[in-house]
């Protein structure tokens, strides 16, 4: 059953960061939401952590071009590649991408409606995580019929 849960869950996920991606990438989804996208990556380029110690700017264009590019190569590998490390690698790319728009989102006082979404799939890339550490840690544990490891039982 967690099996089913977990593949459905990087799929889902999957196909939803390849639609966020492309909608910043491209205007062919809808014009009005990418225009409104490339006006809010000009705030969130202001607010990339480190520049300022860095005394580095990022351009917004090419900030959202790469984010939007990582959010489809990830999403196409949480939904399409079978590897666990690979789906795994993609998750965490994901979930450190959610950081950074939580933080985006709060550094340029965005409402929470706006913060909200970020948060959503920062615990739903989580929780995927946790789904298959314990399917993982479940699938190495040897268990006897009673429930109990016979290697882990005193010898009398």
């Amino acid at each position: 059953m967690g099996s089913i849960v977990l593949k459905s869950l990087s799929v889902l996920l999957g196909i939803f960061f390849v639609f966020v991606g492309t909608m910043k990438l491209t205007s062919h989804i809808s014009k009005d939401l990418h225009k409104d996208l490339r006006k809010e990556y000009v705030k969130y380029a202001k607010v990339f952590p480190l520049s300022e110690t860095l005394d580095f700017k990022v351009p917004s264009k090419w900030y959202r071009r790469v984010v939007g590019s990582l959010e489809i190569v990830c999403g196409l590998a949480m939904a399409l590649v079978p590897s666990h490390n690979v789906k795994n690698a993609s998750n965490f790319v994901l979930l450190l991408l959610m950081l950074m728009a939580v933080y985006s989102h709060y550094m340029v006082n965005d409402k929470f409606e706006r913060i909200a979404p970020a948060l959503v799939f920062f615990f739903m890339l989580t929780g995927r995580l946790v789904i298959d550490w314990q399917l993982r840690r479940q699938d190495g544990q040897p268990i006897t019929a009673n429930g109990i490891d016979d290697r882990s039982k005193k010898q009398d």
